[in-house]
């Protein structure tokens, strides 16, 4: 998969630049192969690129401005949608890419639910079948926990109520 990012070599906005500048280093920063098509200097680039970002994705002038970025044929996002997933840690999931081993990201499957292989749905249904339901697990140990949690949170309230009195 190749990931496209349009940008503007001539750009006159020093906006645009540091928004190029700041995709392009973040990709490089995180080893993302990437191909970078100027619209400055290439008409088919500008056009293709123009042509394939969704509609409801352009300015209300109608002409998206760079950095556009693509998987192969398929519309990422511009910079502030980069920008969200960079903050959310989310930007391979954004690029259409699975995070490399040991990244801080989540997997699409794993947020979705679905990150149980074949054998651990299988030891699952194994445990249920045998009477031993899942939430009985979980809340064994997490009942103690949220007593304690409660009686920090009503120590802290009685001490506000007293800190109140006249």
């Amino acid at each position: 998969m190749v990931i496209k990012v349009f940008l503007a070599s001539s750009s006159g906005s020093t906006a645009i630049k540091k928004k190029q500048q700041d995709v392009v280093g973040f990709l490089e920063a995180l080893k993302v192969e990437y191909a970078p098509l100027d619209i400055a200097c290439n008409e088919e680039n500008r056009m293709w690129m123009r042509q394939n970002v969704p509609e409801e994705k352009k300015p209300s002038n109608g002409i998206p401005l760079p950095p556009q970025i693509f998987n192969e044929e398929g519309y990422c996002g511009d910079y502030e949608t980069f920008f969200d997933a960079k903050e959310d840690n989310m930007v391979y999931a954004f690029l259409g890419l699975p995070p490399p081993p040991g990244s801080k990201e989540v997997p699409v499957e794993a947020r979705n639910g679905n990150a149980h292989g074949e054998e651990e749905q299988a030891a699952d249904e194994e445990e249920v079948a045998e009477g031993e339901t899942a939430e009985e697990e979980v809340t064994e140990g997490d009942e103690e926990e949220a007593v304690e949690e409660t009686d920090e949170v009503t120590e802290d309230t009685v001490i506000q109520l007293q800190s109140n009195l006249p």
